[in-house]
């Protein structure tokens, strides 16, 4: 899973071809440890139509602010540039993908 900053979050997650599930982090949040496998398998078995990246709060407060994320873990789900779903929490996977399955 790629981590992308506020630097290159446009290019990697705005400009992107695929749709960019984003998972907004914190090295000190539980539940985003406990959710990090589960993207992890989703971006194995779904590469080739979806990018899983993550971004960390703390180090990145200028997209973690012009998004509105408050909480952590939240995920957020871009296509064409436009977030179109957020989550928030962590997720085991069979609901993940039944949650992101008709925006995809």
């Amino acid at each position: 899973m790629t981590e992308v900053t506020d630097a290159d979050f446009e290019a990697e997650v705005i400009g992107s071809d695929l749709p960019v599930l984003v998972q907004f982090t914190a090295e000190w949040c539980g539940p985003c440890r406990q959710l990090a496998p589960v993207l992890k398998d989703i971006a194995f078995e779904e590469g080739d139509r979806l990018k899983v990246v993550q971004i960390d709060v703390d180090r990145n407060p200028r997209t973690t602010i012009s998004y509105g994320v408050m909480a952590t873990p939240t995920l957020l789900l871009f296509r064409d540039g436009e977030p179109v779903r957020s989550i928030v929490g962590a997720r085991p996977k069979r609901r993940l993908l039944a949650d992101l399955a008709d925006a995809l």
